[in-house]
């Protein structure tokens, strides 16, 4: 093996190496990190980046981004609030929803937002950048708008009105979190999707050459949409999980989450490129996120060091995201030359 393959082995292998050398690090920094509940509460955190991440993941393969999915996040579990505590009223009669129905109805306001994103995306070529970027703050307003800035306590419901059971999200089975439970079904879905279907194949395609995959056939409007209404659900889904983690809705929930999705899809390997993206590599990097995170809470890291941090791990993943591509463009150009 040569420098080029080990340093290419190494790079391929990153994610790995720096989730194993955080953990070692914080267990030593800190006597309460490798605890039971301290693994607990961190796997609880990736879970919520983990899903985020992985919306995010399908994004970015296509060559765009999702500034909206925290405040999507913010919105979902606002909704959710809302319709547990006081209800849908119309025409006078307030109506109360199951926990499903409002999970649902939930998923689908994080359905709608992504499908606007896709369509101004698309339809107006607006750049992703933007689009999203505007979608953010309507989302954040939205939440507000809720409740006027208030938050939604006590969300446990009543037993005679049928809504009760919504703190299971943020509950344990058997000591694992719910929320580890819908991570690992979420990403298995993805993963197949991703790499073994036709859609998987396209939006890489998209993202790798959009010309030519359109030339190709591939239906790159209607994909790309499809895309940005999946990131959509994701938020939508850890909003729920938050709010019911808390048992409470902020309207100010997931604010800045966004930053975590990008930063678990990069630390991944998936590319800002586009054309790139491993749903693996996405959870090992929510996992990043996580430990860091929380690492730093348990060594009484302050909060404004700990955002200097996670946006240097995010440019410096990126860094290395480059010269990953680099060397593999030379590689592949030696290769060339000699078989000539």
């Amino acid at each position: 093996m040569n420098k080029n393959d080990l340093v290419m082995t190494i790079l391929k292998g990153r994610t790995l190496i720096v989730l194993a050398l955080l953990v070692l690090f914080f267990s030593l920094a800190s006597e309460s990190f490798f605890t039971g509940s301290s693994l607990l509460s961190i796997s609880k955190h990736v879970a919520l980046y983990g899903i985020l991440g992985i919306g995010m993941t399908y994004v970015l393969v296509t060559g765009g981004i999702d500034l909206s999915v925290g405040s999507i996040a913010g919105l979902a579990g606002m909704v959710s609030g809302l319709l547990i505590n006081k209800g849908l009223t119309l025409f006078g009669q307030t109506i109360y929803f199951s926990v499903p129905t409002i999970v649902i109805i939930a998923m689908l306001i994080g359905m709608l937002i992504g499908l606007i994103n896709g369509l101004v995306i698309t339809k107006f070529a607006v750049a992703p950048f933007i689009a999203t970027l505007g979608m953010m703050y309507v989302a954040r307003g939205l939440a507000n708008l809720t409740s006027n800035g208030a938050t939604f306590p006590n969300l446990v419901g009543k037993e005679a009105l049928g809504n009760t059971g919504f703190e299971i999200f943020g509950r344990d089975i058997a000591g694992f979190p719910v929320a580890v439970i819908i991570l690992i079904i979420i990403a298995v879905l993805a993963f197949i999707v991703l790499r073994k279907t036709p859609f998987g194949w396209h939006i890489l395609a998209i993202g790798g050459n959009n010309r030519a995959a359109r030339l190709s056939g591939v239906r790159v409007d209607h994909d790309t949409v499809l895309v940005y209404m999946f990131s959509g659900v994701c938020s939508a889904v850890v909003g729920i999980i938050a709010t019911s983690q808390l048992v409470a809705s902020h309207p100010m929930t997931g604010n800045t989450w966004e930053m975590n999705a990008i930063a678990a899809a990069v630390l991944g390997g998936t590319s800002l490129m586009g054309g790139v993206g491993t749903i693996v590599g996405t959870v090992i990097g929510a996992f990043i996120i996580g430990v860091i995170t929380d690492g730093m809470v348990m060594c009484g890291v302050s909060e404004f060091w700990q955002m200097i941090i996670k946006g240097l791990v995010i440019v410096l993943a990126v860094i290395i995201d480059q010269y990953q591509r680099n060397l593999q463009a030379r590689m592949a150009l030696q290769a060339r030359n000699a078989n000539k």
